[in-house]
């Protein structure tokens, strides 16, 4: 499994949270189960195959993560989202958000361009074409808000 669908799996899984509230372990002992996920692969093609070990500490990590600091990745998301409450904005694109987010302030071995980058693709393919744009806009104006002046 590459990075790109774990990043898909952690996704899914951010999102499937933001309606069950379900602990982290919780969630991925429920996705991971043996024979649901197989069955996940009849309805999105990222199912097919299991993460490795690495993919799996990485989907760990972020979805804990996320989940830890999910107030405050909310609140800059809101922040960010000038004339648009962020219950506006559907709960699939605010999981991209919170992700990339994440990853680019706390994941090491991602580097933030490529935490937008995936993050505007996985808007696109989930949201549209202009959703990407929108995530786009928001990531590059955290990102720029976070740089230390020269």
């Amino acid at each position: 499994m590459t990075r790109a669908n774990a990043r898909e799996l952690a996704v899914h899984m951010i999102y499937g949270q933001s309606f069950t509230g379900a602990e982290p372990e919780a969630a991925l002992e429920t996705l991971f189960a043996p024979g649901y996920y197989e069955t996940l692969a009849q309805e999105c093609p990222v199912y097919e195959e299991r993460p490795d070990p690495a993919q799996m500490a990485y989907i760990r990590r972020v979805v804990s993560g996320v989940y830890a600091y999910r107030e405050e990745l909310r609140q800059q998301i809101q922040t960010l989202s000038i004339g648009w409450d962020v219950s506006r904005i559907s709960r699939v694109t605010r999981a991209i958000l919170m992700l990339a987010m994440y990853e680019a302030a706390y994941v090491e071995d991602v580097p933030k361009n490529a935490a937008i980058s995936e993050a505007v693709r996985l808007a696109k393919l989930y949201d549209g074409k202009d959703t990407g744009a929108f995530v786009n806009g928001i990531l590059g104006t955290w990102d720029r808000s976070r740089e230390e002046p020269k």
